[in-house]
């Protein structure tokens, strides 16, 4: 499933064929309701701010070589608050090591 907004980038036939073909969900949020999508809401402003808005992309190959760097960055250099201070990549190494407690 991904969740999206109403936007017209969302809205199109283009992804509803796309998710149908590949099996995916779409849930839309709330018109006029970003929190029910707050957590990429957060993400797309780091990603226009950092990213997006810093570069004047000559070409799709550029684009993708300075979105792969950010997001190896985001990924797995910067540490985030919301995960005590760790990167998202050992946020997850941590979580596949945890045991699953489990009690029928």
């Amino acid at each position: 499933m991904i969740v999206v907004d109403n936007g017209p980038e969302f809205a199109g036939r283009f992804l509803d064929e796309w998710a149908y073909r590949n099996k995916v969900e779409l849930h839309f949020i709330e018109p006029g309701k970003p929190v029910e999508n707050c957590y990429i809401e957060s993400f797309n402003g780091k990603f226009r701010d950092e990213c997006l808005s810093e570069h004047w992309f000559l070409h799709l190959p550029h684009a993708r070589e300075v979105i792969e760097a950010w997001r190896v960055d985001y990924n797995e250099v910067r540490p985030h608050r919301s995960l005590g201070n760790l990167t998202p990549a050992e946020s997850a190494r941590n979580l596949r090591a945890e045991p699953v407690l489990y009690s029928p």
